[in-house]
């Protein structure tokens, strides 16, 4: 199990001493350190429940949302694109707004934006206002997505299996429940496609509550800046790390977390995939929509258990290789089924694929795993990320391209299985037991 936070006042290369904010929540009173623990637990469960509704929600309604804008299929397909590219060009900003602020109130703030543009897109009127505000909505997305595992590494350092767990569990339900959902509740709320989007800011405005009162508590916000009055001054080395010098932290220098970032890029291109063509490949094989609708929600699903006991069990090994090889091989038994008998087994290639698919609350967990501080978590999630997002834009525009062209599924599939290769590869790497602090240090 990973050490406790004892070096979060280490420098970085960019970014001054943060204190931990469970050392600070120590300061309190045994009542109010559970009271906030509880807090910080509801905050996180309901974040992770707003990370993809605004995503999977359009994606149930997009024909409708075409029709009444009057959006271009070319511009729909920039659309589908859009989430990835802004995962990594705002999730870079998250560890300076952290750093600034502290990372329960950039939370705190992505909620809102979350909120906001989900209320706004549907009634912004033309396709660029639609955009615009979709951006706004994935910008809290990104920032919380890179902020999620520091909050756990920073309150439970020595729960980060179990917290990633419930993290990527309540994440995978948000991602499922809005696409299961979203058209039924539309025709509930009468048909409109606005109503059926814009409900999910409700959820959004929910989950801003609980950052509240962390915020503003003193002393036990999860800002460096809110250290209380008794505690040593923001700048001034604790007992444990004076007289040390501080270490220098280049993340780009860390090959383990290049392996990170590619491995992070890689199931992310996997998982747009399966997202935005797996039901299409079964249609186009003979299985009714309705089914093969079905089928996607069951590969979506898969996520739910399974993203609370992979994590736990990484967490337990010293090398996370053999689940990444476990993982891997799902998935390429997944592909090699759709390509040969894509009706026969369909139930048994989705469930393969939605194994495949954990893959993604692992990563998150090697995050946590691969750094010893909190500031060290933050630089390494903020760059596996936005690295990893930037490598997933292009994976399903070229299976579209593919298919088009050779006018089956032959060689998307064969694309599909080929990438989950390198997965396995980079993964294993990115799961040795080494920390990117003592790489970086390591290399001159």
């Amino acid at each position: 199990m990973m050490a406790g936070m004892t070096g979060e006042e280490t420098r970085t290369a960019m970014s001054p001493p943060i204190r931990s904010s469970a050392q600070d929540a120590d300061l309190q009173p045994p009542a109010t350190r559970a009271w906030l623990t509880r807090v910080v637990i509801i905050g996180i469960v309901l974040t992770a429940l707003n990370l993809r509704p605004a995503i999977t929600s359009l994606g149930a309604l997009l024909e409708e949302v075409r029709d009444g804008l009057g959006m271009s299929g070319s511009f729909a397909g920039l659309l589908t694109s859009v989430p990835p590219l802004c995962f990594a060009v705002f999730g870079v900003m998250a560890p300076r707004l952290a750093r600034r602020f502290g990372p329960a109130a950039v939370v705190c703030a992505g909620m809102v934006a979350i909120a906001a543009g989900l209320a706004i897109r549907p009634f912004a009127g033309n396709t660029a206002g639609f955009l615009v505000a979709s951006a706004l909505a994935l910008m809290g997305i990104a920032v919380s997505n890179v902020l999620m595992p520091v909050i756990v590494k920073r309150w439970f350092p020595d729960r980060v299996g179990s917290m990633t767990g419930l993290y990527s569990m309540a994440l995978a339900l948000g991602t499922a429940a809005a696409a299961a959902v979203t058209v039924p509740m539309t025709r509930a709320l009468g048909g409109s496609w606005h109503a059926g989007l814009a409900v999910w800011a409700g959820l959004a405005a929910v989950a801003v509550l609980p950052w509240i009162p962390l915020v503003r508590a003193r002393g036990t916000a999860l800002s460096a800046d809110a250290a209380p009055a008794s505690a040593p001054a923001r700048d001034a080395p604790s007992a444990s790390t004076a007289g040390q010098e501080p270490s220098v932290l280049r993340i780009t220098r860390s090959r383990t977390a290049w392996a990170l970032a590619v491995f992070f890029g890689l199931q992310a291109t996997a998982a747009y995939i399966t997202m935005g063509w797996m039901a299409q490949i079964f249609r186009d094989a003979g299985v009714p929509a309705g089914t093969a609708g079905l089928l996607l929600a069951v590969t979506m699903v898969m996520g739910v258990p399974l993203a609370f006991v992979i994590p736990r069990l990484a967490t337990r090994l010293p090398h996370q290789g053999p689940i990444v090889v476990a993982l891997g091989v799902c998935g390429l038994v997944g592909y090699a089924g759709l390509y040969l008998a894509p009706a026969g087994g369909a139930w048994a290639w989705a469930l393969l694929l939605g194994i495949a698919n954990c893959a993604f609350p692992l990563a998150l967990t090697m995050v946590g795993m691969r750094a010893r501080t909190g500031a060290g978590v933050a630089q390494l999630s903020a760059f596996a990320q936005s690295t990893g997002y930037l490598i997933s834009i292009p994976g399903p525009l070229l299976v579209g391209v593919l298919y088009q062209h050779s006018g089956g599924w032959g060689l998307p599939i064969a694309l599909m299985a080929g990438l989950m290769i390198p997965q396995i590869v980079v993964g294993i790497l990115a799961g040795r037991d080494r920390t990117v602090e003592d790489e970086a240090a390591r290399r001159p």
